[in-house]
């Protein structure tokens, strides 16, 4: 047997060299894990930054079980809402490093809807955005101002 393969006597089990035990990870944030700027608005930002219209955030925690904040936002064609959604996934990643839990309607680009839990981003056509009304069916949301950059 190879000098990196190891049998084990008791078990029958094949060891590979030094083996790498998972200890429970530290559940208390750090300095590094911690994010001053919201996800909502690091959303809304990378929103900004591909010309993304009416972009809106609803307050919803208390209101739902199921998601704290909607971001809602239109983009003019197909190109631009992918654009939008792509560049809100880079950011959420890089800087709060957040994957989205799933991402659906992104090949047909009417709306686009990214999971990240807590954050609901949702990226219209003018014609989708117009027949969901969401604004209309969440309204007992509230509205967050958008802060300036």
């Amino acid at each position: 047997m190879p000098g990196f393969l190891k049998k084990s006597t008791n078990s029958g089990l094949v060891r590979y060299g030094q083996e790498y035990c998972l200890t429970k990870s530290e559940v208390n944030p750090t300095a590094e894990t911690q994010i001053e700027t919201p996800t909502w608005l690091i959303a809304v930002r990378a929103a900004e930054a591909k010309q993304a219209t009416d972009i809106k955030v609803l307050d919803l925690t208390g209101i739902t079980s199921f998601a704290d904040y909607f971001v809602i936002c239109t983009g003019s064609n197909s190109r631009q809402i992918q654009a939008i959604s792509d560049e809100i996934g880079i950011q959420l990643k890089r800087k709060a490093r957040e994957l989205p839990n799933s991402l659906e309607g992104y090949n047909q680009s009417e709306w686009v809807l990214a999971d990240y839990g807590d954050l609901l981003v949702h990226i219209f056509s003018e014609k989708a955005r117009a027949y969901y009304d969401l604004e209309r069916l969440w309204r007992t949301g509230k509205n967050v101002p958008i802060p300036p950059e």
